[in-house]
């Protein structure tokens, strides 16, 4: 059996610069998350969760229109950017 990792794209910035992105870890943490290991995935890149529930969420507003979905959309993409930042400093401090 192939070893799905051999398939993922690299980081171009840390490719280039040695430095990790912000989204560095998101198709490792995919990849567990498919493979069962949810536990693993989201040590891999914690802001996935929220990422994929505003993601989730953005598709059902779509669809249904919910009253103040957009306003909630705002919001989560303000706390998601925050999550994200703060992901990435604590790995660069690492």
């Amino acid at each position: 059996m192939s070893n799905p990792e051999q398939y993922m794209i690299p980081c171009p910035m840390k490719t280039i610069t040695g430095i990790p992105c912000p989204g560095c870890g998101v198709q490792r943490a995919i990849l567990e998350m498919l493979n069962g290991n949810i536990l693993v995935g989201i040590k891999a890149y914690p802001p996935l969760i929220p990422v994929l529930i505003m993601i989730i969420f953005l598709f059902l507003h779509i669809k249904y229109d919910f009253k103040n979905g957009a306003l909630f959309l705002k919001i989560s993409f303000f706390i998601n950017a925050v999550i994200i930042i703060l992901n990435y400093i604590y790995n660069l401090l690492i």
